[in-house]
């Protein structure tokens, strides 16, 4: 099968590289354009790119996906499907009708919840316990195509965003085969989503990354773990800023009126009270040290209890 694949950070690697593997003709790979990354600022391209140019297949790089002479390029390879996995631009109708079988996108949740740009992320701040991976075929809309295949699993107390897009990165590989194989064989069915359930997962920012500990000591811990490892739980530690890395609830119930106070420190970590309940910080970061568990801490170093966390 022909096939024009259009993705862009790591978790799109596995899955072009399972098209790959597949025997599939990858015409194109369309990426976003390269970018300055580091404290040099040099250009760097996306782990998409640095795959397809291993394997010797054209990379197309357009500043705007809606743009004519791009389109046209499409057109001209003239695929069997397009293959969509966290591109990171909306695709317009013109786009969208240039394939003979469709364009498909690989989408991180259980459609229709979680439509958007971050759902690992806000699977694991919503407190979710249960999440999967969804492929449909695209609309002009936000996430709002048939459904084609879903799988789901459960997700524990303990996992973090990073280790769920490890996870998804390569379940996303095996639903994507899974998938072709059924459009190739014209063995599939289309279901369309239920737009009165769908949930919305917006972009992340570096704001909501410092911890406010009115919420319960459930909230932040999801939090925590939602936005490990970017942008990185954090608080204020008297005049430095302390990054928060690893946690878990000690108590979801009660109210207290100590917000933020450190109770209790020892091996097992940090002991902060919160607006319901108790968090146990078991793995900190404090300016020009490294990342480290609070009982390896707090062997050269002290942590002052009755200090008040902001």
């Amino acid at each position: 099968m022909k096939i024009v694949f259009m993705g862009t950070p790591q978790i799109a690697v596995d899955s072009l590289q399972r098209l790959i593997d597949d025997g599939h003709e990858v015409a194109a790979v369309v990426t976003q354009p390269d970018k300055p990354k580091g404290r040099g600022k040099k250009m760097a391209m996306s782990p998409v790119k640095e795959l397809a140019l291993k394997h010797n297949i054209c990379v197309l790089q357009p500043e705007k996906a809606s743009k004519p002479e791009f389109i046209d390029e499409i057109r001209e390879i003239n695929p069997d499907l397009v293959v969509v996995l966290a591109y990171g631009q909306i695709l317009k109708k013109d786009l969208l009708e240039i394939p003979k079988l469709g364009c498909i996108n690989v989408h991180v949740s259980l459609l229709p919840e979680l439509r958007g740009a971050a759902p690992i992320n806000w699977a694991i701040i919503n407190g979710l316990k249960k999440t999967g991976i969804t492929t449909m075929f695209m609309d002009a809309g936000l996430d709002t195509g048939d459904i084609i295949e879903a799988r789901e699993f459960e997700l524990n107390d303990e996992i973090t965003a990073g280790e769920l897009h490890d996870w998804m990165m390569v379940e996303g590989a095996e639903i994507l085969s899974s998938t072709i194989k059924k459009i190739s064989k014209s063995d599939f069915s289309r279901t369309k989503q239920d737009n009165s359930k769908s949930t919305y997962a917006p972009t992340l920012n570096k704001e909501m990354a410092h911890v406010d500990f009115s919420r319960s000591a459930r909230e932040i811990h999801n939090l925590v773990r939602g936005i490990n490892p970017w942008p990185g739980a954090w608080c204020e530690y008297g005049e430095n800023k302390m990054k928060i890395w690893k946690s878990c609830v000690l108590s979801d119930v009660g109210q207290n009126n100590e917000i933020g106070k450190i109770t209790d420190v020892d091996k097992n970590g940090i002991v902060v009270l919160c607006g319901i309940g108790k968090l146990l910080i078991q793995e900190i970061q404090l300016p020009n040290k490294k990342r480290m568990a609070v009982s390896e801490y707090i062997k050269g170093n002290d942590i002052e209890l009755g200090l008040i966390l902001k």
